[in-house]
């Protein structure tokens, strides 16, 4: 389990180091946040592989059209 915590009081700083030496929990720093990783991410294979309208509408025809053949079939 991965657990996002803000340190508000610096005494927390040793407590969590504490209890990393003992092998309870441990510290990974990241620089970047990881959401902001994800949606970079996506962002950018969006931007590649952009769908055009004539795309998209062919797709919705296309399904409107089979879910109107299982409703009368």
């Amino acid at each position: 389990m991965t657990l996002q915590i803000d340190i508000l009081n610096p005494k927390a700083t040793k407590l969590l180091r504490d209890l990393a030496d003992l092998n309870l929990i441990s510290i990974k720093v990241t620089q970047e946040d990881e959401f902001m990783k994800v949606v970079g991410k996506l962002r950018k294979k969006a931007a590649i592989d952009t769908p055009t309208l004539d795309q998209i509408t062919k797709e919705v025809e296309l399904v409107r059209s089979k879910r109107y053949a299982e409703k009368k079939g």
